[in-house]
């Protein structure tokens, strides 16, 4: 397991979280579904969700859509 740290801004304030994943490497397309899937995954907001075969370009777009943005994968450990 990696741990995953991401710094990015919600709705223009600054913001951190860790992920823990098995992955090896960690995109910022992949970095804005998971964070996606924090804010907004609950039964409620999933239709905000992009589709299973969004391209990773889509997904950053639905993350800025939402107030995600200037994702960035700092640190990797473990």
């Amino acid at each position: 397991m990696r741990l995953y740290t991401l710094e990015y801004l919600f709705n223009g304030e600054p913001r951190t979280h860790q992920f823990e994943l098995e992955q090896s490497k960690l995109s910022v397309q992949e970095a804005a579904m998971h964070l996606l899937q924090l804010h907004f995954g609950d039964g409620e907001n999933s239709l905000v969700m992009p589709s299973a075969d969004a391209t990773p370009e889509e997904v950053l777009e639905q993350a800025e859509l939402l107030g995600l943005t200037q994702i960035e994968v700092v640190d990797k450990t473990r």
